[in-house]
Formats: C-alpha cells, structure tokens, sequence
C-alpha cells in the first residue's frame, strides 16, 4: 500500500517571531516496502502544537539542542511533536490495523514510525483522544510533576502561575487549588483573567499587560510572599516573582515564551535574594518524570472524570492550519492547550 503523504515543514530557519510564511506542505510517497522492517505507519489524529518548537527552527538550532527530545530541525525537515493516530500499515505484530497509538509523532497527515520510536497503545479510557494530547499527555505530565516534584507544593502554600490559561500553566493551577494551595495566575486578557477565577478556580489573576510594575504587583496578590514560583514566561516575569519569594521558595521553570523570539530581554532575577532567600530555581522536562506518571494518570483521570478539573483546548481543524495555530502562541491567542485535528476519528 503506497499513501500520499503532506507534511508542514519550514521553508527557512527562523530566528524571530515566527509567520504563517515560514511554512509549507510537502507530499512524498510513503509504504512499508521502502521502510526498515518492523516500522509501522500511522494516521495523525490529532497533533500537539507547543511553543518550545521554535527554539528548534534556529538557525543556531543543532549547537543549542539541549537533549534527545529538543534537536535543531532543518529546513525541510518533518517537525516532530507528541500526537495520537490510528494504525493504517505494520510491520510490526505488536501493532495491527486500527490500532490507536500515542507517542512522537509529526507535522503530516501520516508517520512512519521505525523500530524504537517512542509510541505505544492508546486506551482512551473514556475521555476524549484530544486530551491525550495535552491534560494526558505531556502538558498535564509537566503541571503535575513541575508542581509537585520540582516545586515541592504543600498544602497551604502560596503558589503563582504565569502563562496560567496555557496549556500547562490552567493545569497547574487546579492541581494546586486540590492540593490545598492559594494560587495566583497572570494571563494577557481579561477575559483569561476572568476564566482563571470563574472556571478554574484560581484565587485570584491578572493581566500582566495592564501592570506596569510586575513587583508590586505580585507584592500586592502575595504581601506574605510566595512560596512557589511556575514558570512559563521567563523574562521580567520571573525576575518580579524572585523578588517576592519567601525564604526556601522554589521555582520550577517550564518555559521561557517571552524569550523564544528574542524580542523581549532574557530574564536577570537578582542572585542576592537567591542566595540569603535560599531560593531553589530548577529547569526541568516532563521526560525526567516518567518515573510518576502512574501518579500523575491516577489522579488526573480521577479530577477530570469527577469533574473537579477541566481540561481547556483550543483546537485548529486540518493539516493546513498548523501555520496559523503555532504563529498563534506567540501572539497570545490560544486558550488552554494548543492542538491541531488533522482527521476525523
């Protein structure tokens, strides 16, 4: 069986802020005859769109690859992301015609998978496939274990969220809010502002665009300091948060999206107060969790199927939108998890 496959790739590096122009649809021939034995192909359901994608389109993308699941992708090269499809060809009998698969998939209608790619069955266990893309997936993976195993989060704790109507950041912040914690979000909308206390349950939130001075700011939501610092943004942001850490507070540093294009400066938090506030920073990747994923799935399946939790998801329809959807991140207008259906299931 031979399957035309379209794929999304970049016409050219992309050192700033990334445009619709930036990218286009490549088709090739794929069949299992011109592949290694044992490879499997999949159709793409739905596919992950993450900000963190851009750093790896650099031009100085191969000498900055910061692990296996974080290397330079060239121009014209498939863009690999965390994604759900179905098996349509295998050469392999653990996996056979109809299949539902989720792991390392790509930016195309179809992948195919060789022996060793990370994949595996998919039971959706009664929850709709999209949020084994993002609340299932990776992104609720990073809130839970940033929150609990980075952050060290306790109960009554004082706990802030940036980017906190992101695809992890909305996360976090219902994690917190069972655990016990008083938790504060900063979003770039009102109306996101407004979804954090209404919908979310945040203590409190507010738009960072509106806010001048981000230290008084976060002195106002936390005049006795805040014990617990996610962060997604970077930049000015964690400076501001460093200056209104309790002693012995811990940053977990997600993402750094203020500094993904280069417009704005990278962040510079004052080393004095980490040294006398005996304040831990630590940058981590959901990978280096894997080992509380049985955790994390037990009690994310537990808070979403009763209701306590809500997964948001902002979903693009067509292998044509991914373009827009990624250009998208970067201008603030996703709300919750970024995804991208290429097929129907």
């Amino acid at each position: 069986m031979e399957l035309t496959n379209r794929t999304i790739v970049t016409r050219n590096y992309i050192d700033g802020a990334p445009k619709e122009s930036d990218f286009e649809v490549r088709s090739r021939v794929v069949s299992l005859s011109r592949e290694p034995a044992g490879s499997v192909i999949v159709r793409s359901l739905y596919v992950s769109i993450d900000p963190y994608q851009l750093t790896r389109m650099k031009s100085d993308s191969s000498s900055q690859s910061y692990s296996s699941l974080a290397t330079g992708i060239a121009p014209g090269e498939e863009v690999d992301c965390y994604g759900v499809g179905k098996v349509v060809a295998s050469g392999d009998p653990e996996f056979e015609e109809g299949d539902l698969v989720g792991g390392l998939l790509a930016w195309g209608e179809y992948c195919v998978l060789k022996p060793g790619a990370m994949f595996r069955k998919l039971d959706p266990m009664g929850f709709p496939l999209s949020h084994h893309v993002g609340a299932l997936a990776f992104s609720g993976l990073t809130a839970y274990a940033g929150l609990f195993e980075v952050g060290k989060a306790k109960k009554g704790e004082k706990v802030f969220v940036s980017a906190a109507s992101g695809s992890v950041g909305h996360l976090v912040g219902q994690f917190a809010k069972l655990h016990g914690c008083y938790v504060v979000g900063s979003a770039g909308s009102k109306a996101k502002v407004e979804l954090m206390k209404e919908k979310l349950g945040f203590d409190d939130a507010f738009n960072y665009k509106e806010e001048p001075d981000l230290k008084a700011t976060l002195k106002k939501y936390f005049p006795e300091g805040i014990d617990v610092y996610f962060d997604n943004v970077g930049g000015e942001m964690l400076e501001a948060a460093v200056d209104n850490m309790n002693a012995f507070g811990r940053v977990a540093v997600c993402g750094v999206i203020s500094e993904y294009t280069g417009k704005g400066r990278k962040a510079a938090p004052d080393m004095m107060d980490v040294i006398f506030r005996r304040i831990t920073i630590r940058g981590f990747l959901a990978a280096d969790f894997m080992c509380v994923f049985p955790d994390f799935m037990s009690a994310a399946c537990e808070h979403l199927g009763s209701g306590k939790m809500v997964s948001l998801e902002d979903i693009s329809i067509g292998l044509d939108s991914i373009p827009s959807a990624f250009v998208g991140l970067f201008d603030g207008g996703n709300l919750g998890k970024k995804i991208v259906q290429i097929a129907a299931e």
